[in-house]
């Protein structure tokens, strides 16, 4: 190992280099030190500050002496080989509940523990990064208490889209009319304001060059929404670069157009495999890795080829006489032993199944490392009866009674909402009802989890290329006619903006809504921070309409927010783990509900190991934690629980889910 110790040669320097080769002995690490003096030596290697630390090639310290933590962390073996040499931006992303968030989250902390000045940027509307670091997220970086050099930022849509209203505003304030500001800012009311202005805040984090930060880590939202939103510098590009006249959904075109050379420096960073690595993180489970094959591939024809693959949560049984853990250890093992091909290309990491639940600063920094301390065998616990509810059946009984209505399955990105929607609409077809099973998850599983066609039930999905191709139509049949060439050109030249994406996915789903009132729809929505912007458009068009109607026919106006709002057509299943952190998001969503009206009508606790029973030592010891969520569910947070055992054999086909919803 190759160390550089740059600086006048003065006592900082001199202890610096004293306890670097204290620290390397007391590891038995070898090293090869350096040391430079030259002042116009250090200036070339781009050192401002000393005494400074060049560690194989990079700088991982400057001004002041490192500690002999910091040193030793230097030194040491990296806990994962995609440290060994990080690129400035790292993006975390992958399938909901992979455990993107810890993954991100204990990188940038290590990269602080060695010097590195590190902002953790967090892309989700429904991220729980405050409960782990014990900060409040704000939508400028934050120092995280009780680390050096690490910042911590959320960009928050309803923030961002406020700042995008007010500069596009005040840009045009000198020389427009208070009418034409009037239809501006109504312009800007939408749901497409609020992603394009995320988009903003996200795009300059990379096209700046801001040399306070070394690296800059990305926790992304689940995949599907990951890849819309990286999608969008070359969406945004494209549409500017054709586009020099007229306004768009967002305003006047000057309020995008004074971002273009930011879009495309944004596009330039992404596809850069010196600057931006994309960390797919994954379960050793079948479905988790096809997922990240198909992400893979759909991220290479956007342009990002520097891609690495973790595999988070391996598994090893240590009881073999335990059932349930030789199970979970015997499925993990075949899913990574035959990946999908594209992903066996790709340079890779395992991170072991931890007995502690990610949340702190101490649990973060065990979570890499292989020797992180085994729990201690704990005699396994009698699982206490769950005080309300029952299983799947139970639920599906209930649901039934209804006739007919609105079923949308809500929750965290991971926690199984596909699994249990899907099993919620055979139960119902099994009970004689007639029933519409559709999402709005962009990743879209149902297929999979279905594995087939079941007579009596009707499943589709909510295509947003589908969806936006028929809603541009439908525009054009209805005003295109009155236009001539050039203003039907300008019209569809308008309609290319990736927001009406938004504008036609918001309608897809009103339609979808609508058709409870005749038999049973269930909804597998997407995770929840996609979900919740969804509500927001609802409700924009709620209030809109609201506005229109006013003092008219308001009383016969049934929009689709108000079918939400009423438990007699609509029914909220909320999905959740029994662990900390998707209790903790789930109770956070139910907040949001209740904000806009709409009280949630049960929660399903799946996966339970608690509910299966175990004697191994490491499951043995996440059951406490699992039990103390499985009390805080049930006693409180919840109306009705509802809870599923983790299942030998995984819940994919008619079979496997009948089972589910069978007395």
């Amino acid at each position: 190992m190759k160390v550089i110790v740059l600086g006048s040669g003065c006592a900082k320097c001199q202890s610096t280099a004293a306890t670097i080769e204290r620290v390397a002995r007391a590891c038995d690490v070898g090293i090869e030190l350096t040391k430079i003096t030259d002042p116009a030596e250090i200036q070339r290697r781009g050192v401002t500050a000393t005494p400074a630390v060049i560690v194989d090639g990079v700088i991982v310290h400057r001004g002041g002496i490192p500690s002999h933590q910091k040193v030793e962390a230097w030194l040491k073996p990296k806990p994962l080989d995609l440290l060994a040499h990080p690129t400035r931006h790292l993006f975390f992303t992958g399938k909901g509940g992979v455990g993107k968030t810890s993954l991100s989250t204990a990188v940038a902390l290590y990269l602080a523990d060695t010097g590195q000045r590190v902002l953790l940027v967090s892309t989700d509307a429904a991220s729980n990064l405050d409960e782990m670091l014990g900060v409040e997220l704000k939508n400028t970086p934050t120092p995280v208490p009780h680390t050096q050099g690490l910042w911590v930022l959320n960009i928050d849509p309803d923030n961002a889209a406020e700042s995008y209203r007010q500069r596009v505003v005040a840009q045009m304030e000198a020389d427009a009319s208070d009418a034409e500001l009037a239809t501006v800012r109504e312009q800007l009311s939408g749901a497409c304001t609020t992603e394009i202005a995320s988009f903003d805040e996200f795009a300059s984090l990379l096209s700046e060059d801001d040399e306070h930060y070394d690296h800059i880590v990305f926790d992304t939202a689940p995949t599907g929404h990951t890849l819309r939103l990286l999608s969008l510098p070359k969406a945004w590009s494209g549409f500017l670069a054709g586009n020099d006249r007229g306004a768009s959904c967002l305003g006047p075109h000057s309020g995008l157009k004074m971002r273009e050379v930011r879009f495309k420096a944004a596009l330039d960073a992404l596809g850069d495999p010196a600057r931006t690595t994309v960390v797919l993180v994954t379960r050793p489970e079948s479905g988790a890795l096809a997922e990240a094959a198909r992400t893979s591939e759909e991220l290479r024809e956007l342009g990002l080829h520097n891609q690495r693959l973790v595999v988070n949560g391996v598994f090893h049984a240590s009881d073999r006489h335990d059932a349930i853990a030789c199970a979970i250890e015997a499925l993990g093992t075949a899913a990574m032993d035959a990946p999908p091909g594209n992903l066996t290309a790709l340079p890779e990491d395992r991170v072991p199944l931890r007995a502690f639940d990610t949340v702190g600063l101490p649990a973060l920094r065990a979570l890499l490392f292989h020797d992180a301390a085994p729990p201690s065998a704990e005699k396994p616990l009698a699982m206490r009866p769950v005080k309300q509810g029952s299983g799947l059946a139970s639920l599906a009984d209930e649901l039934a009674r209804a006739g007919r209505g609105l079923i949308m399955v809500m929750g965290k990105g991971g926690v199984g909402k596909t699994t249990i929607a899907a099993a919620l609409a055979i139960g119902l077809v099994k009970r004689g009802k007639t029933v519409h099973l559709s999402t709005t998850d962009p990743a879209a599983h149902l297929s999979g989890t279905l594995a087939g066609e079941v007579a009596g039930l009707r499943v589709d999905r909510i295509d947003p290329i589908a969806e936006t191709q028929r809603y541009v139509d439908r525009i054009m049949a209805a005003k295109g006619p009155k236009l001539d060439a050039q203003e039907r050109a300008l019209m569809l030249e308008d309609l290319r903006s990736p927001c009406t994406e938004e504008v036609a996915v918001f309608h897809a789903f009103s339609r979808v809504v609508s058709e409870g009132r005749s038999a049973f729809v269930v909804l597998d929505t997407a995770p929840t921070g996609h979900s919740l912007l969804l509500m927001d458009a609802t409700g924009a068009y709620h209030r809109q309409m609201m506005r229109e109607f006013e003092g008219q026919a308001s009383g016969r106006v049934v929009t689709p927010l108000m079918r939400l709002q009423d438990p007699e057509y609509t029914r909220i299943i909320l999905v959740t783990l029994p662990e900390i952190t998707p209790v903790s998001q789930a109770a956070a969503l139910q907040d949001d509900l209740r904000r806009a009206e709409i009280e949630p009508f049960a929660w399903v606790v799946n996966k339970s190991v608690l509910a299966a029973g175990t004697t191994d030592p490491l499951l043995a010891a996440r059951l406490q934690g699992e039990h103390m969520q499985m009390e805080r569910v049930s006693g409180g947070l919840s109306k009705r629980t509802f809870v599923v055992p983790w299942m030998v054999r995984p819940p994919i086909g008619y079979s496997e889910l009948s089972n589910l919803v069978s007395g």
